[in-house]
């Protein structure tokens, strides 16, 4: 099996041309390719399918082997794929599993991925619950670089009020600058802190915006690199024309 791999902030990505539809690997096999010591190594695998009326439809698996929710940071990483397989469009328009997304690589080579609407978000102090393709809880928090994300972060996603399929979660803190903030992530499916989450920081960024009644895009910093979002809202419930602004990069292709 010829595969590629991608990373964006350092999120990273076991890619398949699978436009021949020959892929057919189990859960079991993809969680050992994506094993960081008996694989391949990977926080997700993507396959790139063909479709009749997008320019490609995006199937993600976590590195558990199971089928995932939307990947932020994997969509970007799939334009990229499908550029460098050939597929050359100024604007792409691809089906992933929340339904269909827009992404554009930009002219200094970073790739603006338009995410879903966002209107339904809860609230509790400092905790925010939202969906941006995945489901996310994001909680304000002091010193974040010694926080305990991983003790916190599991606790917080097997807690029974989310259900089985549990939720990701982020830890968000303020900067100096109200357009900048600093996140760090635990994803489930990972069942470990990433280096970035581009659907957590899309949720951080609306969090942030909230509190602060903002409008202006926000920056990111995350342990694997800066990211950006911006969005449109009047009432800072409905959140629109949402985009996550990032690199993606291939790291290197081989046979498995």
């Amino acid at each position: 099996m010829h595969f590629y791999k991608y990373q964006g902030t350092g999120n990273d990505f076991i890619l398949i041309d699978n436009r021949s539809g020959a892929f057919n690997l189990n859960s079991t096999q993809i969680e050992q390719l994506c094993h960081r010591r008996l694989g391949i190594g990977a926080d997700g695998l993507m396959l790139l399918n063909a479709h009749p009326t997008y320019d490609f439809e995006m199937i993600y698996f976590n590195a558990d082997g199971l089928p995932g929710s939307m990947c932020g940071n994997g969509g970007r990483c799939i334009t990229q794929f499908a550029l460098d397989l050939g597929i050359n469009k100024s604007t792409y328009n691809f089906l992933a599993v929340d339904g269909p997304h827009e992404a554009e690589i930009l002219t200094d080579g970073r790739i603006s991925l338009r995410m879903i609407d966002v209107d339904q978000i809860s609230a509790s102090g400092t905790d925010f619950i939202l969906n941006t393709g995945s489901p996310h809880l994001v909680r304000i928090v002091k010193q974040l670089d010694s926080f305990p994300v991983f003790e916190v972060g599991q606790t917080i996603r097997n807690e029974e009020r989310f259900g089985p399929r549990g939720i990701n979660v982020n830890f968000v803190e303020r900067t100096e600058s109200p357009e900048q903030i600093r996140v760090r992530t635990y994803e489930r499916g990972v069942e470990d802190e990433t280096l970035s989450c581009g659907t957590g920081v899309t949720a951080c960024a609306i969090a942030r915006a909230i509190i602060d009644q903002k409008t202006e895009p926000c920056t990111i910093e995350t342990k694997g690199g800066q990211l950006m979002v911006r969005f449109q809202t009047k009432d800072f419930v409905h959140f629109t024309h949402i985009h996550l602004i990032g690199p993606a990069t291939k790291v290197f292709e081989g046979n498995y």
